[in-house]
């Protein structure tokens, strides 16, 4: 039996019905040349034929849901790989929309308990030579950055090379003389509980920190300042997810025109976007959304590659003024710049234990927040989460099959309607919304507002 982090075992306590705690991945494949008519269902029958599964993958909460099984895993040992692996069939046309249709379905249904908390599904029938993969993963087990990570993993940038493994199997050694990964160097336990205890102490000393900073500098956006907005309200179980990417060139250019980071014009689409969004529907506040950026601290610990560092959740939060109160697009990207920089230098120099438990202070009204009416009186700590998580460069192939696009779906949380999670990938910025279907009206609207909102940005700093 292993116990499980706290930061792990949050998600397994949170989630209910309305919530389900898991993340997930579409990925668009072209169909490599001379692939027959059955080349998915093939496919898909060689993916059930890698009956060796990665630890991760058979991981699960040991006893029952509702008690030490959310604190606790077990490995299965009787995982049946038929239904975590799955095939399903568009309706004609197949178009994107319809495929969005299906992935929203699937990304609202729960996760079941008693097997390991995975599933993968190939998508048949998409137009334009093309096929799909849908995989979901629970956030106990993983973090985005370690999920994309993972699928960068059973990819190739060779499209030649054949024999590629999916996530959850682990690659095959073709060398028996090669020396065994070196496993990350032991901590002496009592070297590591000294640690403990002058990080555990030192974080009264961190949180009068952030405030001070906060107060006298104006420096950074403190939780509990989000006004309360449309998203910010009870949610249902059911999804809506829509995707999108943009040349990376068109933002970074931006960028570089208006002293900006890549992920503040990113940010910035999202502020515009938002902005007349909410403005269409009449609904936007009279002061500026926050929005609550992750960052992975997974650099901090020194976390080596191997499986053991991709395993759990190691992510900090810095709040962002969006600037929605603002007309001027260039104006909404200068105030994002200078939110998230000192932002950033807030958390110099604390622990990375320090950093998540000052991260979770605005998490609290989603703690809460599954308490029957708590959501409605107690106020936001953010308005909306926005992630941006690095991919490859490079185009990946799966045994020929190129990649064209990887969109991430993340977890709207009671209280938290709407999330946005952006990876890069080849050259593109790929852009993944998820929202409550019921509180989220038109959320394909949004699509068409981030490009308006980069073509205002593109205006306004070269102007």
């Amino acid at each position: 039996m292993a116990l499980m982090p706290v930061t792990d075992s949050m998600f397994l306590l949170a989630e209910a019905r309305e919530h389900p705690m898991h993340v997930g991945g579409l990925q668009l494949f072209e169909l490599p040349d001379g692939a027959g008519p059955d080349y998915v269902s093939e496919f898909h029958r060689d993916l059930l034929s890698l009956a060796d599964v990665r630890p991760l993958f058979r991981r699960r909460p040991r006893g029952p849901v509702g008690s030490v099984g959310q604190f606790a895993w077990t490995n299965d040992d009787q995982l049946d790989l038929e239904y975590h692996v799955r095939l399903s069939g568009l309706p004609r046309p197949g178009r994107v929309r319809e495929l969005l249709e299906l992935t929203s379905r699937l990304h609202g249904s729960l996760l079941d308990r008693h097997r390991p908390l995975w599933e993968f599904t190939v998508v048949d029938g998409l137009e334009g030579n093309r096929f799909a993969t849908y995989s979901k993963i629970h956030h106990a087990l993983l973090d985005g950055v370690s999920a994309l990570k993972l699928i960068q993993s059973s990819l190739s940038e060779d499209p030649n090379e054949l024999g590629v493994r999916p996530p959850w199997s682990p690659p095959v050694r073709t060398n028996v003389f090669d020396k065994p990964r070196r496993r990350a160097a032991e901590v002496d336990p009592f070297t590591a509980a000294g640690r403990l205890v002058k990080d555990v102490f030192g974080l009264g000393g961190a949180a009068v920190k952030v405030v001070n900073e906060a107060f006298r500098e104006q420096s950074a956006t403190l939780a509990f300042q989000a006004p309360k907005s449309m998203f910010n309200v009870p949610i249902t179980g059911a999804r809506r997810f829509a995707a999108q990417g943009w040349p990376l060139e068109r933002v970074k250019a931006v960028g570089r025109a208006a002293s900006a980071t890549m992920n503040d014009v990113m940010l910035a689409m999202c502020s515009g976007a938002l902005r007349q969004y909410m403005l269409d529907l009449g609904t936007l506040p009279d002061r500026p959304l926050v929005a609550a950026i992750p960052m992975s601290l997974r650099a901090r610990s020194g976390a080596s590659s191997s499986e053991g560092s991709l395993g759990g959740n190691a992510i900090g939060l810095i709040l962002c003024n969006l600037a929605t109160d603002k007309p001027d697009a260039a104006t909404r990207l200068a105030t994002i710049h200078d939110s998230m920089l000192k932002g950033k230098q807030v958390y110099h120099g604390m622990s990375r234990l320090q950093i998540t438990a000052l991260s979770a202070i605005p998490l609290i009204p989603l703690a809460v927040g599954t308490v029957p009416g708590m959501t409605t009186l107690t106020p936001p700590g953010f308005n909306v989460l926005i992630s941006n998580v690095p991919g490859p460069r490079e185009p990946l192939y799966w045994n020929g099959a190129r990649m064209q696009g990887v969109y991430p779906l993340s977890i709207p949380y009671e209280g938290q309607a709407l999330n946005i999670t952006v990876t890069s990938y080849a050259g593109s910025l790929e852009f993944g919304l998820t929202g409550c279907r019921r509180t989220v009206p038109h959320l394909q609207r949004l699509l068409g507002l981030l490009e308006e909102s980069l073509q205002d940005l593109e205006k306004a700093t070269t102007a």
